[in-house]
């Protein structure tokens, strides 16, 4: 008997690049000193995958990242029938050059319009850039479903990861991501057949 073929999978990073142009904001989770995670909705902008936001020099997030620079992020929104967004986990740094925020200002220009410059309310701000190491991408019915994972490399090529822990745990670079930095680990936590909200995305 034949078998119909499966269709294949959309491009990953068409994807991303869709859910990235269709939020403003997005929250940023980093860890402060005292070791509470701390999430602040910020504006953004995106360069391919690169991500980029400012924050007031006097904020306690910027603080912590100058202390730990590895951060969460996170976007996204629901539809009538779907839940649609991602998470990431990144390195951030700040951006020095003038060319490039000057760059940067031309695409926020482009993105926020009512707003001049690359810039918090506070006049003294750090321009940060966000580089993505793993993603999690959400487009999902609002039934059971496991959002897709990518990992980046440094030359902003997305590789998929594959679901399966144990096939992983054999894979000659583990402990190293795509760029050549520590990997970011993915633990998948399979739920128990005693759903806590019946019909949720797992």
């Amino acid at each position: 008997m034949s078998r119909t073929p499966q269709a294949a999978k959309p491009n990953p990073r068409a994807k991303i690049f869709e859910l990235l142009d269709e939020n403003r904001i997005m929250s940023v989770a980093t860890v402060r000193p005292d070791g509470w995670p701390q999430a602040t909705m910020v504006g953004y902008v995106h360069d391919d995958l690169t991500l980029y936001f400012a924050v007031a020099r006097t904020s306690q997030k910027l603080a912590n990242i100058k202390r730990e620079p590895k951060i969460s992020i996170a976007l996204g929104h629901e539809t009538a029938d779907r839940l649609r967004g991602l998470s990431m986990a990144a390195d951030v740094a700040e951006v020095t050059d003038l060319a490039e925020i000057a760059r940067l200002n031309a695409l926020i220009l482009e993105r926020y319009p009512e707003q001049r410059v690359f810039a918090p309310r506070e006049a003294s701000a750090a321009v940060l850039r966000a580089r993505p190491r793993v993603i999690s991408i959400i487009d999902l019915p609002k039934s059971p479903g496991q959002p897709e994972l990518v990992e980046v490399g440094a030359d902003a090529t997305v590789h998929r990861i594959r679901n399966n822990a144990a096939d992983r745990a054999g894979d000659s670079d583990q402990g190293r991501n795509a760029a050549g930095g520590d990997r970011v680990i993915v633990n998948y936590v399979r739920p128990s057949s005693d759903e806590y909200r019946p019909g949720a995305p797992l």
